[in-house]
């Protein structure tokens, strides 16, 4: 059973029938360069949970392993000037890096946006929940 998406536009109307085509990276980043700064600084934190030290210094030149050292340890509590160093093609590198290692972990995104009351008219936000919630079902789907 194909999955009822809510129409957007008609030219997205043909890219969200096929999901595995749609950049989530981009699509997150999108939102983050769009957001509110306390909504940039959660999605961070909930972007780098799951990763290690050691795989933050591989990628974005080690920007958010300098982030995850200055925002304490274990907690993690990012400041706003750290946030602010963060551009859009780090965080397209960072949730690529995510998708790699936790796929799991962009549940976590979808249900920050769908809980973002000060994003729900953002289109971007809207198209990337509606893409993360898409690959989840793909994803249960092949469980089974």
């Amino acid at each position: 059973m194909k999955p009822i998406v809510p129409q957007i536009s008609p030219v997205l109307d043909d890219v969200l029938s096929e999901p595995s085509a749609i950049p989530v990276a981009e699509l997150v980043a999108h939102v983050y360069a769009t957001a509110p700064p306390e909504f940039r600084i959660s999605l961070l934190e909930q972007l780098l949970k799951p990763l290690g030290v050691l795989s933050l210094m591989a990628f974005a030149d080690g920007v958010f392993a300098k982030i995850r050292f200055s925002s304490g340890w274990p907690a993690m509590s990012i400041r706003f000037e750290d946030a602010q160093k963060v551009q859009v093609k780090d965080v397209v590198a960072l949730v690529g890096r995510l998708q790699q290692v936790s796929v799991e972990s962009l549940d976590g995104i979808a249900k920050m946006l769908a809980a973002a009351p000060n994003l729900s008219g953002a289109a971007a936000a809207a198209l990337a929940l509606t893409v993360l919630i898409q690959h989840t079902r793909n994803r249960r789907d092949a469980e089974l």
